[in-house]
């Protein structure tokens, strides 16, 4: 992809820089450093170069879903980048009381931890067909790429992610699982509201799934789950009424005071709006769609 400057209204074509970042460690760093791994991708940092019995983590951390995070960064392609991140999967899920204590050592003992969806977001310059390919037969496994341009440009970009941007409809309700673990779906979430609020979300999620770049997750337990690199928007059903979590407690376009503050329940979403069958769908759109500007 190419990158410009403008300057003066003239656009010119950004070069390249072939070395990166440098080395696999300057990568890693520049991550763990000033806020930037939440910054760009959405993911608390928690730790650099963990280790672990026969390996070192290069990250792990908790994005705002409250789901765990491993992350491996390569300076350039390798092909052994994701078996490595899958052996440290396996470690992460056998070790769960762990995690959450290095969690609570460094966020907080009120920070939740969900196990539905543990993530591995695989971070290099390019990867193979070979890893392109078996990718897809994972869950749990993302792939994005990285330049570094003149001027110091970054560019990321999701090369794979499980949650296509846009999702058909499951027609499944949630089931158990060996009568421990709950599946969830789309249609298992909207399953929890009425008939009138379910067809009020429909038509948002509508308008939603026309934004560039959006992915919906709704295999989760807390609700369904709308984000670029970053989530701007999370969906919880009630009886009732849905709870729309956004980005900020506040918002110039919400002349109806929609948005309540909910900064206090430190939930990584500032703001939440009671969405009822009385309200205007667009209203809400514009407010949603406000939380999706602010992860670009």
């Amino acid at each position: 992809m190419s990158i410009y400057k403008i300057n003066n209204n003239k656009a010119t074509q950004l070069s390249l820089k072939q070395t990166g970042f440098g080395n696999e460690f300057a990568l890693r760093d520049f991550f763990a450093e000033n806020d930037n791994l939440y910054n760009i991708l959405g993911i608390k940092f928690l730790a650099k170069e963990y280790q672990i019995p026969n390996g070192r983590i290069d990250t792990l951390g908790i994005d705002e879903n409250g789901s765990p995070v491993i992350i491996e960064y390569k300076w350039k392609e390798n092909d052994d980048v994701l078996s490595q991140g899958l052996f440290y999967l396996d470690w992460l899920r056998s070790n769960k009381p762990h995690f959450e204590l290095i969690t609570k050592s460094k966020l907080g003992n009120d920070t939740e931890v969900l196990w539905s969806k543990p993530r591995v977001v695989l971070i290099a310059q390019g990867f193979n067909r070979y890893i392109k390919s078996a990718v897809r037969a994972i869950q749990n496994v993302e792939l994005k790429t990285y330049n570094v341009y003149e001027d110091n440009i970054l560019q990321i970009e999701n090369e794979y992610s499980p949650y296509p941007e846009t999702i058909k409809e499951v027609k499944t309700a949630a089931v158990t699982v060996d009568d421990s673990e709950e599946v969830y779906s789309l249609e298992s979430h909207i399953s929890k509201t009425s008939e009138a609020i379910g067809t009020k979300f429909s038509e948002l999620r509508e308008l939603l799934l026309t934004l560039p770049n959006v992915e919906e997750v709704s295999d989760q337990k807390s609700g369904i789950t709308y984000r670029t690199t970053k989530s701007f928007a999370r969906f919880e059903f009630r009886t009732n009424s849905i709870q729309v979590l956004v980005r900020d407690p506040r918002y110039d376009i919400d002349t109806q005071g929609m948005v309540k503050d909910v900064t206090a329940n430190r939930w990584g979403y500032l703001g939440a709006i009671k969405f009822t069958e009385d309200m205007d769908v667009a209203k809400v759109f514009e407010i949603v769609k406000a939380s999706y500007s602010s992860t670009l």
